[in-house]
């Protein structure tokens, strides 16, 4: 993989990852109940999805 490749591949892993603490924290603010564990858990999911793309461009 090229530099500039790894460089995308970063950026997305960073969005996806920040983006996955604006789902828990408007989850753990906004909802209740089911919502709020359904939204936590597709953050959770998000964040690993990002680390493993980060993992990925540093390989």
């Amino acid at each position: 993989m090229d530099p500039m490749q790894k460089m995308w591949l970063s950026l997305v892993a960073l969005l996806i990852m920040a983006l996955s603490v604006i789902v828990v924290t408007l989850a753990r603010s906004k909802t209740k109940g089911f919502i709020r564990g359904g939204l936590s858990f597709v953050a959770f999911m998000m964040m690993i999805v990002g680390f493993i793309i980060g993992l990925a461009s540093i390989i």
